[in-house]
């Protein structure tokens, strides 16, 4: 059985894709990607609908805990309120998961955060500094103008896609 098993390594490396040169290092074959790969991509590329006033905003969630664990709130209808006349925030249904997280974030105009302390959702329409706390969730990347309006906003957020 050994015997078997070191033959058919032994052809497996002679018709492998990979091509070895000395100082090279292995080049993997592009043309087949591993299940984890395709996971992985599909997570960095998570989009989110908030459609605000008839109006659609897209954003792409972040790849981390957080972010997952507010994925799995969606979808999610909830009423924006005006802060600091520099985000809308909202208070989710329960606490997300932060095990992990840094410590706070800079957030800039278009990120999409969650106030550990409070338990809330925030999206910046305007530039704010380092915050203990926060965690960012992910990006707006169209559609912002949706959000900077006086006053509360009512808001529905759902996958795209899934």
């Amino acid at each position: 059985m050994r015997k078997i098993l070191i033959t058919a390594f032994a052809i497996a490396m002679a018709i492998s894709p990979v091509t070895y040169g000395e100082g090279a290092s292995p080049q993997p074959n592009t043309r087949a990607r591993p299940a984890t790969a395709i996971a992985q991509q599909n997570m960095n590329t998570l989009k989110i609908r908030l459609t605000v006033n008839g109006k659609t905003v897209i954003a792409t969630l972040a790849d981390n805990p957080t972010a997952r664990d507010f994925h799995s709130l969606l979808p999610l209808t909830l009423t924006l309120d005006d802060y600091a006349a520099t985000e809308k925030i909202s208070y989710l249904p329960r606490k997300l998961f932060k095990d992990g997280a840094p410590a706070g974030i800079d957030p800039s105009v278009g990120d999409i955060a969650y106030y550990a302390p409070w338990g809330n959702l925030a999206i910046f329409y305007k530039d704010f500094g380092y915050s203990n706390g926060l965690i960012k969730l992910g990006t707006i990347d169209s559609g912002l103008e949706a959000l900077k309006v006086t006053g509360s906003v009512k808001v529905r957020i759902e996958s795209i896609g899934d």
